[in-house]
């Protein structure tokens, strides 16, 4: 598979109140086509950081950022976002949020009764086709995060990055869109690039995991290769010895060799 997202020597720093915060130091991360990475690590180890530069929501102060052999300038639908927060506009509803994204990116190509096809199908995948009428503030957080994604996977894009997504779902809601992504990803062949904190959420989902090392000048410490053979079933996983291994050799990292100090 080719490369479509290179991360080539990227350092980042940060002027704040008259002082340099140097985020990340020489970061160097290959995503392939069709590929499914995510992102651990300790709070401020720049996860999100090196998100938001494929996103094209920030330029490196050092090396560069590149799709397609091309260097990232700014964001494109191509390139859609889920982040932590769900980002709404509060004015329009759940549907008029969601056709917003989908007549942006296919109004020129689409006329309405597929445009809004589009938007109900993605409503109804994430499970608010009976909320579809309202509106931000009449919605749970979890439901918030659950349109946000739906706007995303709207757009079709070519990489999918999440900014913990899942984080504010309810368990059963929160595993429902584990593996609704996993079906999405392995049907479409989405590139998926996604900030996790939950190591079991990465170890299910992930072709690798880049383990971050801690900041500040933080950079890639190991990144592993997760060989379970796809599709996958998470009871199945569970008493899996590899699944086991895996899932250890990520708290290792995160708990002795990278942990925080007391």
């Amino acid at each position: 598979m080719s490369t479509l997202v290179d991360i080539n020597h990227v350092s980042m720093h940060f002027n704040t109140k008259g002082q340099t915060f140097h985020a990340l130091d020489n970061v160097n991360i290959q995503i392939a086509e069709g590929e499914f990475v995510s992102l651990i690590g300790h709070s401020g180890c720049g996860k999100s950081t090196v998100l938001n530069l494929v996103a094209g929501l920030l330029q490196p102060t050092q090396g560069g950022a590149l799709f397609k052999g091309r260097e990232i300038a700014g964001p494109g639908p191509e390139r859609a976002v889920v982040f932590q927060n769900h980002s709404l506009l509060p004015w329009l509803t759940v549907f008029d949020n969601v056709y917003l994204a989908v007549e942006r990116v296919f109004g020129r190509l689409e006329g309405k009764a597929k445009l809004m096809a589009r938007t109900h199908e993605v409503i109804e995948l994430v499970g608010l086709a009976h909320a579809h009428t309202k509106y931000p503030n009449e919605l749970s957080g979890g439901m918030k995060q659950r349109v946000g994604i739906a706007r995303a996977l709207a757009m079709q894009p070519q990489v999918l990055l999440l900014d913990e997504p899942f984080g504010a779902l309810d368990a059963l809601t929160r595993t429902h869109l584990q593996d609704e992504l996993m079906r999405i990803t392995r049907d479409s062949g989405n590139t998926v690039i996604m900030v996790t904190h939950d190591v079991d959420e990465a170890v299910l989902l992930s072709d690798r995991i880049v383990m971050m090392t801690n900041g500040p000048a933080a950079t890639v410490g190991e990144i592993m290769h997760v060989d379970l053979p796809r599709p996958r079933q998470r009871l199945e996983l569970i008493e899996d010895p590899r699944y086991v291994h895996l899932r250890s050799e990520v708290l290792r990292f995160l708990h002795q060799r990278h942990a925080k100090a007391a």
